[in-house]
């Protein structure tokens, strides 16, 4: 290898000191630099008789024979390992300029010879020929004609982008045209490097986003690399690598096969597919370069991946073997679009080593295809000198003990070579030899003074041309092709890419077939795969079904990703969604907060109307309350029903009948205004129930205030011996009408500067939306309330100091007693109401409301119902308003008639009216 880079480089500072040598030749001849040996190459030339000559460069052996390190002086390295796929490229050349040359419409008074050289797959290879086509074997200086004695018009490949890249940065020196049929690397389309190479194949860039496309359809997200130690491999899995990027893909893992074995390489390489999750695998390699790869999946018997194969393998016959089907069937991949060249299988047939004994490649085919030795040939085949998987190095000269008699078939032969049904990057090489005739054709239609060259439009003729003068008709080239394609170069020298997409299947025969399942094509302005309706791909995998490659698997509705600090994107943590937040859709980022009347289910995966919480009337506790306040306002009725009844009895004209009769409707107002907290709460019931029960309860303690105040008046004058003036009945409805219209004043305030309204109340409980009243003002609430209890305040201070008048039913301890249940209700109500939520707290407050109202109504007309329904002896003038017998121990003195034993006044106009 040392001596094979020391021999390329002394050639190269040959050919440079050859330019240095012209400029001094005048002066000093002998200075010249000339090359110090010649190149070991093998091809076919045919440039006699004929005008121009296009070169060609074919891989026809895979590789070179490692140099002997024990020899000092540059050796040109010689081949090994006969490749019939290059071979069969180099005869389409040769066809097809056979082909040119007979038509009449292209060239027609031009023929075209040709100068092919083989790379052997190899850069220093095409460095070589490259050079021997700018100088010839013999000549000291370029003079673009070759050792031909023709007029070299332009180059034919170089078979793979690395030998391309190579071979292009010295063509290009001299502008000589290019044009590639196999080299796709995207680095080629930058023409600052590369100003003359053009080619018919689609750059990687395509390909790549094509591969992306075919990962992103299948559902892949973690998918492993492997590339060439070349040009090739490495741009190729660069630029697929920023279209994953680009579409939040991962890479699991990036590895190359070395180009010169290497156990150490090849193990790492190996061992990453082993142990990597990802069961898709990409391999952007040529045929040539994988071979040692996929013998050594075989040999660590590596199966259950999925590899998506590059244009350079995925039909090569070289790796589509049955024995390696269990490891690489499956795969799936794309290629260039096959298609039929007329007339090339006979011309592939008519190949015979007897036609020309110095034809050293034809005789090596011959010996390799029928593994014999053809007579008197020292030609060796089926030589390896590679080192194998167990690093030692191989010496296998299989020369074969049979010699070939000639008569041997090539219809018997199933090989590469004569394999015309996957004509693919064939048909490129017939298209990359038509691209340099058309473009030879319109260089040569050009008319005087109407040409693109200065000055004056002038032109360029044949034989006579500058190469930067074809150069400018081969960028700008147009021509269909036999099957009626359209090829166009665009700004970059390249073609718009379409693939056909294939997966290796088994045939009836056990063989490997190349089977279409769909197309990568340009439609609706767009590329896009498309897959054809009734076909089926093949998986390898245990239950045939498609592989599954993830490194975590998609977070279910419900979770979010978790990104994992230093790991790829794909790899990641499911997180369950926060309450009130939700991922409906499966491999969610973020969880997306609910709206406010929204909540997460159980599951988190999708958003809910929340549960509207209100003390409604289909509830067991709603319902309960209700016939609580229908009981309440039945009892109320029914006393006032008693009361109307029994309206000229003396215990109901006692003390007031009329403000009896308001309590009693206060009662029931308060009563019955406690439905209007039950049910849905709505504006106007918000606005209704609070200045309700306002009202209710002032028109009720005002009432009894005006009682109270009546019999505060019966006990001072039952104390006193002076006369006081009795209270009007009048002043007592006075009391009772101010109180009430101050509150109505306030609570008109109230409900016009700030009424109380429905509010959704999310912050006491986020899975439910309470629906309670926003009491607007609490300054106007505790105004209202604030009257009722200054009124309350009031009567039970005048009916406490009264508590001890004398009277058959106690009336003024009656109210005080209900006063002070009125007082215990709501001071107990305040801590209550204040440590509970949603419908409770409502309830509680018409707890409030009912016990009250229960009280009162207990305490002040119970008694008196007693006496009037079932002690009705008891309900007369004499117990009622004047004086009881002293023997009749069980009726005692009444409020109206104590005034008679204290100082003979009456009191009774106090009670009465």
């Amino acid at each position: 290898m040392a001596n094979r880079k020391k021999f390329l480089a002394l050639g190269i500072l040959a050919f440079l000191c050859a330019d240095l040598g012209v400029q001094g030749e005048e002066k000093e001849e002998e200075q010249t630099c000339r090359l110090l040996g010649k190149f070991d190459l093998n091809g076919y030339v045919d440039a006699k008789n004929h005008t121009l000559v296009i070169g060609g460069l074919f891989p026809i052996h895979s590789r070179t024979i490692p140099a002997n390190e024990s020899i000092l002086e540059p050796v040109s390295a010689k081949c090994e390992g006969f490749n019939f796929r290059g071979f069969r490229w180099m005869k389409t050349m040769i066809h097809t300029i056979k082909e040119i040359n007979e038509r009449k419409d292209i060239l027609p008074n031009t023929t075209l010879g040709y100068q092919i050289f083989d790379t052997c797959f190899t850069i220093s290879k095409a460095m070589e020929s490259a050079l021997v086509f700018l100088t010839g074997q013999e000549e000291n200086k370029p003079n673009i004609r070759n050792s031909t004695g023709a007029y070299l018009a332009g180059i034919v490949g170089s078979g793979g982008s690395s030998l391309s890249i190579a071979a292009s940065r010295i063509l290009g020196l001299y502008y000589l045209p290019q044009v590639g049929y196999f080299s796709t690397c995207s680095i080629l389309s930058d023409k600052f490097q590369f100003p003359s190479y053009i080619r018919t194949i689609a750059s990687d860039k395509f390909q790549s986003e094509a591969m992306v496309k075919l990962i992103q359809h299948f559902g892949w997200v973690w998918v492993g690399t492997i590339a060439a130690d070349d040009d090739y491999g490495k741009y190729g899995v660069k630029a697929f690598k920023e279209q994953m990027e680009s579409s939040n893909l991962c890479i699991a893992f990036s590895e190359t096969i070395p180009k010169v074995y290497s156990n150490e390489k090849m193990q790492k390489a190996v061992k990453a597919v082993r142990s990597s999750t990802a069961r898709v695998i990409v391999l952007y390699a040529s045929d040539i370069d994988i071979s040692p790869f996929v013998l050594e999946m075989v040999y660590h018997n590596i199966s259950d991946r999925t590899w998506i194969a590059s244009e350079a393998w995925i039909t090569s016959a070289l790796i589509a073997r049955p024995e390696y089907f269990p490891y690489f069937g499956g795969s799936i991949g794309f290629a260039i679009p096959r298609t039929d060249i007329p007339g090339l299988k006979e011309f592939l047939y008519d190949v015979h080593p007897s036609k020309d004994p110095n034809d050293v490649l034809t005789i090596e085919f011959w010996q390799t295809a029928f593994n014999c030795t053809w007579p008197n040939s020292s030609v060796p085949y089926n030589v390896d000198h590679r080192v194998n998987m167990t690093g030692k190095e191989d010496r296998l000269y299989a020369m074969s003990d049979k010699f070939c008699t000639g008569e041997e078939r090539l219809e018997e032969l199933r090989n590469t070579y004569l394999d015309v049904s996957q004509l693919r990057i064939t048909n490129n090489v017939k298209q990359a030899v038509y691209a340099m005739a058309y473009a030879l054709d319109e260089l040569s239609r050009c008319e005087e003074g109407q040409g693109p060259f200065m000055p004056e439009n002038s032109c360029a003729y044949l034989p006579d041309f500058e190469p930067w003068q074809l150069m400018y008709y081969v960028k700008t080239v147009k021509f269909k092709t036999h099957d009626g394609k359209k090829i166009q170069v665009d700004q970059n020298g390249d073609v718009i890419g379409y693939y056909d997409i294939l997966n290796w299947q088994l045939d009836d025969n056990g063989e490997i077939a190349f089977v279409k399942v769909g197309e990568y094509k340009f439609a609706s302005n767009k590329f896009e795969l498309v897959f054809k309706k009734n076909s089926t791909i093949f998986w390898n995998t245990e239950s045939s079904g498609l592989p599954h490659s993830v490194c975590t698997d998609v977070c279910p509705p419900g979770t979010r990703k978790g990104i994992r600090q230093g790991e790829p994107i794909c790899c990641f943590d499911c997180i369950p969604c926060a309450d009130g937040h939700v991922s409906e859709r499966a491999g969610q980022r973020e969880c997306d907060q609910c709206g406010e009347d929204y909540w997460s289910n159980e599951q988190k995966s999708m958003c809910v109307l929340k549960e509207v919480e209100f003390l409604a009337y289909d509830e067991a506790l709603g319902f309960t309350l209700v016939i609580l306040s229908v009981f309440g306002a039945l009892v109320v009725l029914a006393v006032i029903i008693v009361y109307v009844i029994h309206r000229q009895t003396p215990l109901v004209n006692a003390n007031d009948r009329e403000l009896s009769f308001l309590i009693q409707v206060s009662l029931l107002i308060t009563v019955l205004s406690s439905m209007l907290f039950i049910g849905k709460p709505y504006n106007w019931s918000c606005m209704a129930r609070q200045v309700t029960l306002a009202l209710g309860f002032s028109l009720c303690l005002s009432s009894t205030l005006g009682k109270t105040i009546s019999l505060f008046f019966a006990y001072r004058i039952s104390i006193s011996k002076t006369r006081f003036t009795s209270m009007r009945p009048l002043f007592r409805k006075i009391i009772v009408l101010i109180s009430v219209l101050v509150e109505v004043g306030i609570c008109i305030a109230y409900l016009v500067l700030q009424p109380p309204r429905v509010y959704k109340n999310m912050e006491s409980q986020s899975i439910k939306i309470i629906l309670e009243c926003n009491e607007g003002s609490i300054e106007f609430l505790c105004s209202m309330f604030g009257i009722d209890a200054f009124l309350a305040l009031l009567c039970f201070l005048t009916t406490f100091v009264a508590r001890q008048l004398p009277d058959n039913y106690y009336e003024g301890k009656c109210i005080t007693f209900g006063i002070l249940v009125l007082f215990i209700v709501w001071i107990s109500f305040v801590p209550a109401y204040l440590s509970t939520k949603g419908k409770f707290k409502v309830a509680v407050e018409i707890f409030a409301i009912l016990a009250s109202s229960y009280g009162l109504l207990g305490c002040i007309f119970a008694p008196k119902c007693f006496i009037i329904l079932l002690r009705p002896k008891r309900n007369t003038d004499e117990t009622v308003g004047g004086r009881v017998p002293t023997i009749d121990r069980s009726i005692q003195l009444t409020s109206a008639s104590v005034s008679s034993e204290l100082n003979n006044t009456t009191v009774s106009a106090v009670l009465d009216e």
